[in-house]
């Protein structure tokens, strides 16, 4: 439960911050895997010392355990790092995603960060839409379909069109409405 609320008003400071600023700033992902992991080593450490049961500290505290928390930042982080070189996301949004794994464990963890590409994605594709325009955007497909059927190669495109066709795109809501799925498993009533 407290780890919920952590993480939810964690991610709500990033997404806030990231829409308006374009940044997720380092005091927001450092202190939430710095909490993350206290909860967890928490979590792990007092059934030892007093007579709690596990349920009632998932309840309070976490789901995770410590090494769960563990791996899930490692997994996380390492996927985003791969996405950080090879596409340039982010270094804010590789610290939000290393952040959910610590919090969510390696399985919540990651199937949170597939939902933020997901939904990012989407709202990637409506900012372009909304951008372009779908007649226009609809006709420079066409016109790469022809080009690319006729002559077997690829239209260059000019700056102003690849200017348009890079939205900037925002994980940090992505994530928070990733990690409200993912907490509150609202992908099962979907079953």
């Amino acid at each position: 439960m407290l780890a919920t609320v952590l993480l939810l008003a964690l991610v709500s400071v990033a997404a806030v911050t990231d829409l308006h600023r374009h940044k997720i700033y380092n005091w927001t992902t450092y202190s939430g895997i710095l909490a993350a992991l206290g909860l967890s080593g928490l979590r792990s450490l007092l059934p030892t010392v007093t007579n709690l049961n596990e349920k009632r500290l998932d309840y309070l505290l976490t789901q995770t355990s410590l090494i769960d928390c563990i791996v899930g930042l490692l997994a996380c982080g390492f996927l985003m790092l791969v996405c950080f070189v090879m596409f340039r996301i982010g270094g804010g949004d590789v610290k939000l995603i290393a952040m959910l794994g610590a919090f969510l464990g390696p399985y919540r963890g990651l199937e949170a960060m597939l939902w933020t590409f997901v939904l990012g994605g989407c709202l990637g594709l409506i900012v372009l839409i909304w951008r372009v325009g779908p007649w226009r955007l609809l006709v420079r497909a066409l016109k790469q379909l022809v080009w690319t059927l006729r002559l077997c190669s690829w239209s260059p495109l000019t700056e102003n069109e690849r200017a348009q066709l890079q939205p900037p795109l925002f994980l940090a809501p992505s994530a928070l409405a990733a990690v409200v799925i993912v907490e509150f498993s609202l992908a099962d009533f979907l079953k």
